[in-house]
């Protein structure tokens, strides 16, 4: 029973998507550091740059102000943080580009590798399998084609 139950767990891990998801998980983590650094010190200081040096982090719209007294706000302060949304939506926006865009080269890519005239990239062997079987069912279908005309 145990020895069956760690069969079966191998034959998941090996013929199962595990490995494709935990590379996916690695690499997915790894994007979301070179997306954040991109956003924070590529895109935002050029856009910080032409609003004046604006922390849009801390932007506000008060709906009502805090009043204090001794030391301590009564009523608290009610806002909406407009500033935090603008910076998940660029966030947001880079990702969809960046992602549009790598899965627009895997398709390329893709396309090229299942295409069995390209010689410049290796089809796989299903791809090519399927190439001969179509190849000769249209050899097939031509010669009945000439048998036909010959026939009448």
């Amino acid at each position: 029973m145990k020895l069956n139950l760690l069969k079966e767990f191998k034959e998941f891990a090996v013929k199962g998507n595990m490995i494709d998801i935990a590379i996916g998980v690695i690499i997915g983590t790894a994007f979301n550091k070179v997306v954040d650094v991109l956003i924070k010190e590529v895109f935002l200081p050029p856009l910080s740059y032409l609003t004046n040096g604006t922390n849009w982090e801390n932007k506000r719209w008060i709906l009502r102000e805090a009043v204090i007294e001794n030391g301590i706000a009564k009523p608290e302060e009610i806002a909406i943080g407009y500033g935090k949304l603008f910076e998940v939506l660029v966030d947001f926006l880079i990702i969809g580009v960046t992602v549009f865009l790598v899965v627009k080269f895997m398709n390329i890519i893709r396309n090229k590798s299942q295409d069995p005239k390209n010689e410049t990239v290796a089809t796989p062997k299903d791809i090519e399998l399927l190439n001969r079987i179509t190849e000769l069912l249209e050899k097939q279908v031509e010669m009945a084609e000439q048998k036909e005309v010959k026939k009448k």
